[in-house]
């Protein structure tokens, strides 16, 4: 089958209003929400698809640099075509992460063409469902906390993830409200990214782990990266303390250092985003090791559908001892509760994803199994600029984030 053209296009949602979320250390602003839809046309008439970070700096790997090696090539085989673009351009490990991204619709096409679903073309699927857990919540007051998790509970989600950023006291209250709301028989997960993101008051390691200790009383599934990223022996030294669940890995840049956060057993989960920190290729070998290590995972997914049905198709290969759990944004809408709007992540689909009792149930027709909405492409043009800003108050600066989740910061100003 040969590859006739590669394409990426960037989209957009903007807010009617710029969306202003207080937090503990400043302000973030949300002006819009941004995907990437990366089309892939095969000769014989075949379209594979894949979800792709959405920021310019991956565009423009995509269509100067993977799309012209792509295209004109035989694709037989991912692997074979992913070692050829590794030992050319793919030498630049930025690069390479953008490729894998891309070779999700490679899969999509090699799976198309045999007729199966694209799990079977990634070692096949042991299981049909993958436990989904609902992830909204964001710098709000506790009340509004609890009663968000109860309507995602409604919507039969057996699980809610949300972001603290109140302060020390009312993030412990938050949790205390939520678990009176939704019950025991519901897993709560606590995201607290934000806590090192406050400027001069992030808290210390002293603070988390005082919340770590206090939050284990209501049965937290897992409290998410408490602290930087990168200080995997702040993470093994809150392990030890054996308090609750750790998860973190949305940020590592390379595989060296996901090895790492694994084989120093520094986290209970470990979580990863197949669209921009290495696709299948790397979800495959991490999984063997954190099976051999005792260690769960459980995906980062933040985007659209199209990339919660991606993970699942990798993810159903595994038994759920080693990959448990699987990220569904939680988007409002004038019916459901959510985080804010954000249509086009359901409209790149034609028909939306089946979900039973907190499972998606992962299509068994050829490739992924859904059919893509182009239309999506024309509806939501791209606005350029970062998405959001972390606007903080001491010191005074500013921080932007592009959709690219495995980014910290994109860039910094004063004020």
């Amino acid at each position: 089958m040969k590859l006739s053209s590669v394409r990426s296009f960037l989209l957009s949602y903007p807010f009617a209003e710029p969306i202003q979320l207080a937090f503990y250390g400043g302000k973030r602003t949300i002006l819009k929400r941004d995907a990437m839809l990366i089309r892939i046309q095969a000769a014989n008439g075949l379209v594979g698809y894949a979800p792709g970070p959405g920021s310019e700096r991956a565009q423009r790997a995509i269509e100067g640099t993977i799309g012209p090696f792509l295209e004109g090539r035989t694709l037989a085989d991912p692997d074979a075509l992913r070692v050829q673009f590794l030992e050319g351009p793919g030498a630049d490990p930025e690069l390479a992460k953008i490729y894998c991204a891309v070779e999700v619709g490679l899969y999509d096409l090699v799976a198309k063409e045999r007729g199966v679903p694209l799990s079977e073309v990634l070692g096949g699927r042991v299981r049909d469902r993958i436990r989904l857990y609902g992830s909204a919540g964001m710098y709000m007051p506790p009340e509004a906390y609890a009663a968000e998790a109860a309507a995602i509970a409604d919507l039969g989600f057996r699980a809610y993830k949300m972001r603290p950023a109140l302060g020390p006291e009312k993030d412990l209250e938050t949790v205390r409200l939520m678990r009176q709301a939704v019950g025991q028989d519901f897993d709560l997960m606590v995201d607290a990214h934000t806590w090192w993101r406050m400027g001069d008051r992030s808290y210390d390691f002293a603070t988390v782990e005082q919340l770590a200790r206090e939050m284990a009383a209501y049965d937290v599934a897992w409290l998410e990266e408490p602290l930087p990223p990168d200080d995997h022996e702040a993470y093994l030294r809150l392990k030890s303390r054996d308090y609750l669940p750790l998860a973190s890995g949305e940020h590592e840049p390379n595989e060296q250092r996901y090895l790492d956060l694994i084989l120093t057993g520094s986290v209970d989960y470990v979580q990863m985003d197949v669209c921009c920190q290495g696709g299948f290729a790397m979800g495959r070998r991490l999984f063997a090791e954190i099976g051999r290590h005792g260690l769960k995972f459980a995906f980062h997914s933040w985007g659209t559908a199209l990339e919660v049905l991606a993970a699942a198709h990798l993810g159903i290969c595994w038994p759920e001892m080693v990959v448990e759990w699987l990220e569904y944004p939680c988007y409002s809408t004038p019916t459901h509760a959510g985080m804010y709007p954000f249509p086009l992540a359901a409209e790149v689909l034609r028909d939306p994803l089946e979900i039973d009792h907190g499972d998606l149930i992962v299509p068994r027709g050829a490739g992924l199994g859904v059919a893509v909405d182009e239309s999506v492409i024309e509806r939501y043009p791209w606005i350029p600029g970062p998405w959001s800003y972390f606007r903080l108050d001491s010191p005074a600066e500013t921080w932007s984030i592009t959709s690219d989740h495995s980014v910290k910061w994109e860039s910094k100003s004063a004020g």
